[in-house]
């Protein structure tokens, strides 16, 4: 195999790489002050546009002397990007904020997938890279530009491209599996060893200057069909790099190598292949954190809401993490409602596992519990469903007319809708933005008591984003987000620990994490990062409803995060439910909430108001039954007197018998009693005779607290 000196074109592109570099090293020279604050993208934009460097190079200028360097994951963690930091990382402090997808990232930092796409791709553009070494020859009679080198490398993407397509594979669920050394088998077949890795990387690297020049030539240089756009060589070159990391074979016992058939391109079934895709999946995260000791790392710092249970995620990461913490929100105890919700107005048990989520009792009884909360819950809902899957069904459920409710026709979304303005999280990333701008527009509409983001856990809505105040007052899990059990890679991850679980010596077997264990365990964290999304400050305040059964399970409820844990309670009943939550919304906001925000009423800041409204307002004041509005008056000044407290326990105790406590999952006939969703078992019982948390009590317990609240109409 031989190789080239280096080409005319790598030394043009050093030369200028050095006058760049000369002019950086003066302009930072005569600008000391840049940096002495932390610079963000647009103001390193700034700087480029105005004075003229560019603004990556002043940034990894910069990067060499502060004491605090903020980047993304993958330049620590990506072996690659990390190197080309150059930085000193002896007894340096890494501190990973939101580390509860660190396992996934390293990971997934250390495999790869080689789709049979992707490899026609490199093939494609080996093809041009010889055409443009041709090209240049029989023009400038240049020598150094030999198209044999990517011949070599084609002609070996063209084998490997043939050796995935002959792998066995007896069962399209199944695929192909074998233990992580064997890529080195599948490799040796093509005389890739160690050393000839190496020297493919060294042509992949000259073939992607090489293509870059192409892109950038005139048309009478390089014929317009050999130049390239995008250098889908180099993903070769990281794959070598993965694979003989160390020299090759130290780490192979922690993979797995899977061939896998995926769905055809229109292109591969006109030529008659099978699109398939290569993996060498790593099971053992703790190889990255490895490299860090080997570098000299001082500590490791993991921070998230979500890390817990904190056992098992230091065996992930094969670290011991001898300093752990764990603390309570900086929120009071009357600052939050938790509750487990195991069946719905009507009885029907929540359960979203795979027997019964296609069932249409389950999504009725679903949908009608969300119209509850809709109604409830003032200005944000956000309603995380376990799938996309899971998501579309409900939603097509609540919106198919044949559905409706026999009163008034009306669907279960057209319900919802009454309330809350509906949006739903896109599949497509690229409409993302617009969906949250979506949402922050329709809280502002005030034609209704807010809106309701429905969203999936895992997705983006529920990674990393802030609902704070009435952005999200209250969230409601619908389910349990459990990964696939078929998918290749799951079922091999638990496969490969409860293989090292039964390998572990015999004094650790009892902390050894199992695949049962962390197939819950990530569900668990999922459903934390969603909850995460409200009750996001001292002064916030908002609801947690858990809307599946089997929240009620102990060893369910101890891998909720540590500070929702003490406050979840579970109900029996909806009916419990539906009065405890808007009691907290009456009485939790005065907590929660400054006297500023509760005079925010054109916001809907304080809205238990709004609801307690919609309540009063549901008959007219003539078609009041007469010993009601008596009550009223003849109750009037002992509520004055009373807390909101003594008058709930006298309703709950006294007034509101246990026949008359079943919830309407219907609730498309107005009355009086309609702010609970209760309907009555008689019109002569006492349950007329107190209204709950009437507007005018309400108002006197905030005057006499220093509060004031603008009532709307």
């Amino acid at each position: 195999m031989a190789f080239n000196e280096i080409s005319t074109a790598k030394v043009l592109i050093l030369v200028l790489v050095m006058k760049g570099d000369l002019y950086l090293k003066d302009f930072m020279k005569k600008n000391p002050h840049i940096g002495d604050e932390p610079i963000d993208i647009e103001e390193l934009v700034n700087i480029g546009r105005s004075c003229g460097p560019c603004p990556y190079y002043v940034s990894r200028e910069l990067h060499k002397i502060v004491d605090i360097l903020f980047a993304p994951y993958n330049y620590l963690i990506d072996r690659g990007n990390r190197k080309s930091l150059s930085l000193d990382w002896n007894n340096s402090i890494l501190i990973f904020d939101e580390a509860h997808n660190l396992e996934s990232l390293c990971a997934d930092a250390a495999s790869f997938d080689l789709s049979s796409g992707l490899l026609t791709a490199c093939i494609s553009e080996a093809k041009n890279c010889i055409d443009i070494s041709i090209a240049r020859r029989e023009k400038s009679n240049d020598k150094s530009c030999n198209p044999d080198n990517y011949a070599i490398l084609r002609a070996l993407l063209l084998k490997l491209e043939k050796r995935i397509a002959e792998v066995p594979i007896g069962s399209k669920e199944l695929g192909f599996t074998k233990p992580g050394p064997y890529i080195y088998e599948l490799l040796s077949d093509l005389n890739i060893t160690h050393d000839t890795a190496n020297m493919l990387i060294d042509i992949i690297e000259e073939a992607a200057l090489l293509l870059e020049e192409g892109e950038n030539a005139s048309d009478s240089e390089v014929p317009r069909k050999t130049k390239a756009t995008i250098c889908r060589l180099e993903s070769i070159s990281d794959i070598l790099k993965i694979i003989f990391r160390d020299g090759g074979n130290t780490h192979a016992k922690f993979y797995r190598v899977h061939v896998q058939e995926v769905e055809a391109k229109a292109a591969d079934v006109f030529k008659g292949k099978a699109s398939r895709i290569l993996s060498w999946w790593c099971f053992n995260p703790g190889i990255a954190m490895e490299e860090f000791y080997k570098l000299g790392v001082g500590s490791i710092i993991l921070t998230s809401g979500t890390l817990s249970p904190l056992d098992s995620f230091a065996q992930e990461l094969k670290l011991e993490f001898p300093v752990r913490l764990e603390n309570p929100h900086v929120i009071s105890q009357n600052q939050m409602w938790a509750g487990v919700v195991p069946s719905g107005p009507s009885g029907c048990s929540f359960n979203s596992s795979y027997r019964n989520r296609d069932s249409l009792e389950y999504k009725q009884e679903l949908g009608n519990a969300i119209v509850n909360f809709a109604r409830i819950v003032p200005n944000g809902l956000l309603v995380f469903f376990p799938s996309y899957y899971i998501l579309d069904q409900c939603i097509g459920c609540w919106k198919n007319t044949s559905n409706a409710s026999s009163t008034n026709s009306s669907t279960i979304w057209e319900r919802i809708c009454r309330h809350k303005q509906p949006v739903v999280e896109p599949r497509q990333s690229s409409l993302f933005t617009l969906s949250i701008e979506d949402y922050m527009a329709k809280l502002k509409d005030t034609s209704t008591s807010g809106a309701v983001f429905f969203a999936v856990c895992r997705g983006k809505v529920s990674e990393g984003l802030d609902f704070a105040d009435h952005a999200g007052r209250a969230v409601v899990i619908t389910g349990l987000p459990f990964a696939t059990r078929t998918d290749p890679k799951v079922r091999l991850k638990r496969e490969y620990l409860d293989q090292q679980a039964l390998s572990q010596k015999e004094e650790y077997k009892s902390q050894a994490l199992t695949g049962e264990e962390w197939y819950n365990q990530q569900a668990s964290r999922a459903v934390n990062q969603a909850v995460g999304r409200v009750i996001r400050h001292r002064h916030d305040y908002g609801a947690i409803i858990f809307c599946d059964e089997r929240f009620t399970q102990l060893n369910r409820q101890s891998q909720i995060s540590l500070w929702i844990r003490p406050h979840v309670k579970c109900y029996s009943k909806f009916g419990d439910v539906v009065f405890t939550l808007t009691r907290f919304f009456r009485d939790g906001g005065i907590h929660g909430l400054t006297k500023m925000e509760l005079t925010r009423t054109k916001e809907n800041a304080f809205t238990s108001k709004s609801v307690l409204d919609e309540g009063i307002r549901e008959l007219p004041v003539e078609d009041i039954p007469s010993s009601v509005g008596s009550s009223l008056s003849a109750h009037g000044n002992i509520r004055e007197m009373k807390t909101a407290q003594t008058l709930d326990k006298l309703y709950l105790e006294t007034f509101l018998s246990p026949e008359t406590r079943t919830m309407d999952q219907d609730p498309s006939t107005e009355s009086l009693s309609s702010l609970l969703e209760v309907k009555r078992g008689h019109t002569s019982n006492q349950f007329g005779e107190v209204l709950p948390a009437n507007r005018s009590s309400l108002t006197s317990l905030l005057s006499e607290s220093g509060f004031s609240i603008e009532m709307l109409e």
